[in-house]
């Protein structure tokens, strides 16, 4: 298949891009590589799959080194013209778009941001694929949509209309528009909620790579809620094997949805939602403690009050992706985090 997936500077964009491409699709990456954190991270990440950082130009394609099937382009989703070129001239069998404006704390700090990434730029992935015969698409959703939602696991057949975040309420209102181009256009459509996704190549926004920083450089930790959270802590290996399921299934028409009695994650329109998570929440302190363990270190904490925007827990109720794909995440913290430390000493040169 000849896919489109976006965000391949980014954490997971990167690691199904290569994943892809080790399996012999043809990818077309893009990004607009912004500085919301380092961007050498993400060159490194773009290095990885044999991109040159001096070969990224504005708008143009950039080959890669190691991939013969793999070309990125640095484009904003937001850029109209810029994609409905880019659709017009690959003509893709698939998108899997996971370009978005990250985090939910900075959205408290630049909301615009959001609204240009995660809901223009969305609207210009629909439009390519409504004009330009794309019938598979794929799309980043998040656990944080289920926002004021206290009854767990969060099940997709639950309603999320109360989110605590703009993030959020993006998340959700990409749900909402690619239903509505499901059932005019018949392009299938799959969102995917991702529970706390960490491992090698990771944000360094996020717990796990704040956490080793600090650890490693003798600085006390921000431990939110005074410790009281859990997080559905979901590796990226098992994130990307969930993505190329959904890629390689294409979301059907539900012959017994009622629209009577609605069940938010599926439609007479072939549209569909899915958790991806570990089904499997993780204290916080625990996975800190999993952290000092592997360093062989102990975090100096500063225990603080819960941030704006934040929620106390995440679980995920999976039994979609086991019923329809005969999938689950199941990678241990244990195993995870010693993957991600051995990759952040090497990444970051240390002994």
């Amino acid at each position: 298949m000849k896919i489109l997936v976006t965000g391949t500077a980014g954490f997971i964009g990167h690691n199904l891009a290569k994943t892809l491409l080790e399996r012999g699709d043809e990818v077309i990456g893009l990004d607009n590589i912004n500085d919301y954190y380092d961007v050498n991270l993400k060159y490194g990440r773009l290095q990885d799959l044999g991109i040159k950082r001096e070969d990224v130009k504005e708008g143009a394609f950039a080959n890669s080194e190691t991939y013969p099937k793999h070309k990125f382009i640095k484009l904003d989703l937001s850029d109209r013209d810029g994609m409905e070129k880019l659709f017009k001239e690959e003509q893709f069998d698939a998108v899997c778009n996971l370009a978005a404006q990250a985090g939910v704390r900075y959205s408290l700090e630049n909301p615009h941001a959001y609204i240009n990434s995660n809901v223009v730029g969305f609207m210009n992935i629909l439009e390519g694929c409504r004009h330009h015969g794309v019938s598979n698409l794929c799309y980043a959703s998040s656990s944080s949509v289920y926002g004021l939602n206290k009854s767990q696991p969060f099940k997709t057949s639950d309603h999320t209309d109360h989110p605590v975040s703009l993030y959020a309420a993006t998340k959700k209102s990409n749900e909402m528009m690619a239903h509505t181009y499901a059932h005019l256009y018949g392009i299938s459509t799959t969102g995917l909620r991702f529970f706390t996704v960490y491992g090698p190549w990771g944000r360094p926004d996020m717990a796990p790579m704040l956490f080793t920083d600090a650890i490693l450089s003798d600085r006390a930790i921000k431990v939110f809620n005074h410790g009281d959270m859990s997080r559905d802590f979901t590796y990226i290996d098992d994130i990307v094997e969930g993505i190329i399921n959904v890629i390689d299934n294409p979301a059907k028409s539900d012959a017994n949805w009622d629209a009577l009695n609605p069940d938010p994650s599926s439609s007479s329109a072939p549209y569909k939602v899915y958790n991806i998570g570990n089904n499997e929440p993780v204290k916080l302190m625990d996975f800190i403690q999993a952290i000092e363990e592997k360093l062989g270190k102990e975090a100096e904490k500063n225990f603080m009050d819960m941030q704006p925007g934040d929620v106390q827990s995440t679980y995920a109720d999976v039994r979609g992706l086991i019923e329809d794909m005969n999938y689950k995440p199941d990678t241990s913290i244990e195993s995870g985090v010693s993957a991600f430390v051995d990759w952040y000493r090497e990444f970051y040169s240390l002994s």
